[in-house]
């Protein structure tokens, strides 16, 4: 085998992991044989290594602490064991690997990629081979399984491979703590529409802590071991995997893959991965680092796959923006032809690009005034999205149009009609899981709704797992309990701070996130618990490629002038992203970049006052830089807002008071 030359970094790190072995017995240590990848930096270090019972496994450490203990690697194939009794073929030389990428539904609109890979190739007791591709980046380690063709056998030639099981493991030291969002069952919940990716986050719990409802966590996966955060996810996710995530049961802090419920299936297809040679997984994503590690990291995307081809006719029709939208806080019966007229004129005036018309448009306005209402938004600049239900058996949801994406021929009949009437793109809902099937079903409508120019839209749906990259006409995609459970029950208001003031630091890390936040002014029948400036604030701190406004026209006339300018010129793409303070569920400050201008905004989800500086340093905003902020007012309420301006020098921190589940956003020129 070839083994990278070793350095003094890693030589500490490898004494860490002696130690860490030497308590489970001194023989066993002698048992590993063992291969070091690190990043660019040599600030992570992995050490994959060989027991004498051929169990394939990876340990990670940080600047000399460990981070990841002993874990396992591998899968079980139905006609191949790659768990056990492996044998090493060889270790490649390390390579360096790159990619600069531009991309518009992200927080970061242009990219870089830099990491060492190092490829495990083993064999089973079987014969048949697998690689381990490991990538460790100065931000992360990444690494997935490949299978090569069987000698003699071209590519796609061979019977069907199945996986039964994928042993991959993340081990942790059991003081750490966690972050985690609860699978939701499969056919469950309202009209048997789970799972969704709709639970709320345990906060900081015992790693080891078994999921409540027992069908597991969800990717991502925040965690704290010391001084050293940890988020893991996956991304790669093609045809021929299902959607994964760690299973329900950790026992000593170590965290296992899962597969989806065997309900999570499309029209009886396939639930577990299966494929003809040769074959990739997805990657399994771990950012490693502190909270702006965490929270700038790109890694789920820098690893997605690559965009497929578009013609420069299409991709001028992927265009991020804003969208006006009735049905949160007007439900179902207002989606009649006089409502989304106005609300298209709503959409003009705030200067969106987007109007959303959500559930039974068919039947209560019909395709012809619906064409009489896209013909009426082009006089006005407005381009008009509407919803649809995925249909099938996996639920019962009864809003229509339903069905009409289920086939390929129906999904062809009704794009063909839809872009003739003008339409810009289509918000899909209720889907049934993470399924290979389901997953494979996504994938024919973003690929057959690509050369119609349609921007797409998932609700009720798993997480987009850096689609956003592969399709760029994936404007958005919900996968999280958003703004509208808060118009169903005050006890999802009560959590409203708290879940809002998770999702930057998990969630909406890597992918677009349809949470369709902003309510300045009233919930029918509940008491909001954020205030205004809250919520104006999760215009910045969350992104989507189209950001979805719950706010209808009577509450945003009520808000300041001031107000309305600011959620006019926010930008729908942003360049950069800067984190500049908070805490998991607690509080958040970020920066983002866009149009030449940085914008600062911060939640506090706590009871009490929060006093913070903020040190805008890394901003590399010059000698000094004059902007605005809005805040929370003092007389408090719904629409109470305050207004002054700021001036910010190099070396001064700027200091904020958060109030109570208040919030604020500063602009700076």
């Amino acid at each position: 085998m070839n083994y990278p030359m070793i350095g003094r970094g890693v030589l500490r790190c490898m004494l860490v992991w002696l130690a860490v072995l030497s308590g489970a017995g001194s023989g066993r240590a002698q048992e590993m044989t063992a291969g070091v990848v690190q990043s660019p930096s040599g600030e992570l270090v992995v050490r994959v290594s060989l027991t004498a019972r051929g169990e394939l496994r990876y340990a990670v450490a940080r600047a000399g602490q460990a981070v990841l203990g002993e874990s396992r690697l591998g899968v079980v194939r139905d006609d191949a064991d790659f768990s056990s009794g492996l044998r090493m073929l060889e270790q490649t030389k390390t390579r360096k690997v790159s990619d600069n990428y531009e991309l518009l539904t992200a927080k970061r609109r242009v990219n870089e990629y830099r990491a060492n890979q190092t490829i495990f190739r083993v064999a089973a007791k079987s014969g048949e081979r697998m690689d381990v591709i490991f990538q460790v980046s100065n931000d992360g380690v990444a690494f997935r399984y490949f299978f090569p063709a069987a000698n003699g056998k071209k590519a796609g030639e061979g019977e069907k491979r199945t996986i039964t099981e994928e042993v991959t493991t993340f081990k942790f030291s059991t003081e750490a703590r966690a972050w985690l969002q609860a699978m939701s069952v499969a056919k469950t919940g309202w009209k048997e529409t789970n799972p969704s990716y709709e639970e709320y986050y345990q906060k900081e719990i015992p790693v080891g802590t078994a999921s409540p409802l027992g069908a597991g966590w969800v990717y991502p996966a925040l965690f704290r071991t010391g001084e050293t955060w940890v988020l893991l996810s996956e991304t790669g996710l093609g045809r021929g995997y299902a959607g994964t995530r760690l299973r329900s049961e950790s026992r000593d802090g170590e965290y296992a893959v899962g597969f989806p419920d065997g309900r999570e299936r499309f029209q009886g297809g396939a639930v577990k991965p299966e494929s003809v040679l040769p074959w990739t997984t997805p990657w399994r994503v771990i950012v490693i680092g502190d909270l702006a590690t965490v929270t700038e990291s790109m890694l789920g995307v820098d690893l997605a796959d690559k965009p497929k081809v578009m013609t420069a006719e299409v991709k001028a029709e992927i265009v991020p923006g804003k969208a006006a939208w009735s049905w949160p806080l007007l439900g179902d019966k207002e989606t009649n032809f006089e409502v989304q007229k106005r609300f298209i004129d709503y959409a003009a005036e705030m200067t969106w690009r987007y109007c959303l018309i959500d559930a039974l448009w068919d039947t209560q306005i019909g395709y012809e005034r619906v064409k009489e209402l896209v013909d009426y938004a082009a006089t006005k600049g407005v381009k008009v999205l509407l919803w649809y239900n995925s249909g099938g058996d996996w639920n019962g949801a009864p809003q229509t149009p339903r069905d009409r994406m289920l086939t390929r021929e129906s999904r062809a009949e009704e794009f063909a009609r839809l872009k003739a009437m003008g339409v810009a793109g289509m918000k899909i809902d209720f889907f049934g899981g993470d399924g290979q099937s389901q997953i494979e079903y996504y994938l024919d409508i973003l690929e057959e709704a690509a050369p119609f120019g349609f921007l797409i839209n998932f609700h009720g749906c798993t997480l987009p797992r850096g689609w956003q990259r592969t399709y760029p006409h994936l404007m958005t995609m919900e996968s999280i309990r958003g703004l509208e459970f808060i118009t169903f029950e005050q006890a999802n208001a009560d959590q409203g701070p708290t879940h809002a003031a998770m999702l930057p630091f998990t969630r909406n890390v890597f992918d677009p996130m349809d949470f369709t936040p902003v309510v300045l002014d009233r919930i029918n029948k509940i008491e909001r618990r954020t205030s205004s400036a809250f919520e104006l604030a999760l215009s910045v701190l969350f992104t989507s490629g189209i950001q979805h406004y719950a706010e209808i026209p009577e509450g945003m006339a009520k808000a300041p002038e001031y107000v309305r300018a600011f959620l006019r010129k926010v930008p729908s793409v942003w360049d950069e992203v800067k984190f500049v303070d908070g805490y998991p569920g607690k509080f958040v400050v970020m920066a983002r970049q866009g149009e030449g201008r940085w914008y600062v905004a911060g939640i506090n989800a706590e009871a009490t006052e929060k006093r913070v500086e903020l040190d805008l340093s890394r901003l590399k905003l010059g000698r000094s830089a004059k902007g605005v902020l809005i805040e929370d007012g003092a007389e408090g309420g719904n629409l109470s807002f305050a207004r002054r301006e700021v001036s910010v020098k190099r070396g001064e921190k700027v200091e904020v008071t958060i109030k109570p589940n208040g919030g604020f956003v500063i602009v700076l020129e």
